[in-house]
């Protein structure tokens, strides 16, 4: 019965992961007619070593971090949050569901080109017209993608209001398993609506939380999209806002180094499994505790 799956996962997964460890170990050119030759971990040492690399991989790797430590809490919890308003029998309810879950069913590049319009640098921009208007002309226009200090900011911006309805969806459907005799036991006790939320609500869906938290973690260091066509068609500020994995597909389309490209890959997913293994382990020991 579990055939397909494990078969799935081992062409789709293993296999690919498998590769780009060995092609991580040699220097691979592409569309060169000299042979890869072996190189070790050579390909590892030059991400930290060599002026040439090491400088760009690392300010994405900050970039990267930065953009997870940010979006993770961010992102739940405002997730959380529509998700309990939501979670109410009233009028038109099925409408904000169905408005705030919107954004996720948009391809990134739709996404990307509302809000290129959106922190256009012209006073023309939404985003400036609507700071204008608020301080009566007080501040400046802004280069909201342009400026190394607003850059990745805005960024995460467009990256929480486009998938935090993919976890409220989540958060919703945990919300809607929790028994209704529990509040009722927690009315009777005279619990008021915060006291509820804690004892009740929050550990009524702490697998949950736990759920979207790990899968929250995975798609913030898998940020790619919105930053290339970003980059590319806005004019966003490069060094401000790449991402390891745009760090990854640039040494392979600009320099040409499959190997780079892929020790950075491999480093990237070791990464993720590392950060994902000890939050996995400190969220579950708190929710025993």
């Amino acid at each position: 019965m579990a055939l397909p799956a494990v078969a799935g996962l081992i062409a789709f997964i293993a296999v690919p992961f498998i590769t780009a460890i060995a092609l991580s170990l040699f220097n691979v050119q592409i569309n060169q007619v000299r042979p890869a030759t072996f190189v070790g971990l050579d390909q590892y040492i030059r991400l930290f070593t060599d002026p040439l690399v090491s400088g760009a991989f690392l300010r994405s790797l900050i970039n990267n971090l930065v953009f997870a430590i940010v979006v993770i809490p961010a992102q739940t919890g405002l997730a959380l949050l529509l998700a309990v308003l939501l979670n109410r029998k009233l009028r038109g309810v099925r409408f904000f569901r169905t408005l705030f879950f919107m954004p996720v069913v948009f391809p990134m590049a739709l996404v990307a080109v509302i809000w290129r319009l959106i922190l256009d640098r012209s006073s023309d921009g939404l985003l400036n017209a609507s700071v204008h208007f608020l301080t009566a002309g007080l501040v400046p226009t802004q280069d909201w993608l342009g400026s190394s200090a607003t850059a990745l900011g805005s960024v995460i911006l467009l990256s929480v209001w486009q998938g935090v309805g993919f976890q409220m969806v989540i958060i919703l459907a945990g919300l809607q398993d929790i028994p209704e005799e529990r509040y009722e036991a927690a009315r009777l006790d005279r619990a008021n609506a915060w006291q509820q939320f804690i004892h009740v609500t929050v550990p009524g869906i702490r697998n949950t939380l736990i759920f979207v938290v790990l899968l929250t973690t995975i798609l913030a260091f898998r940020v790619y999209d919105q930053v290339y066509i970003l980059i590319r068609t806005a004019g966003a500020n490069e060094s401000a806002t790449q991402t390891v994995l745009y760090q990854a597909t640039n040494s392979l389309s600009s320099d040409n180094n499959l190997g780079r490209a892929s020790a950075i890959s491999v480093f990237l997913f070791v990464i993720v499994v590392i950060i994902t293994l000890i939050q996995r382990r400190l969220l579950r020991q708190r929710s025993e505790e």
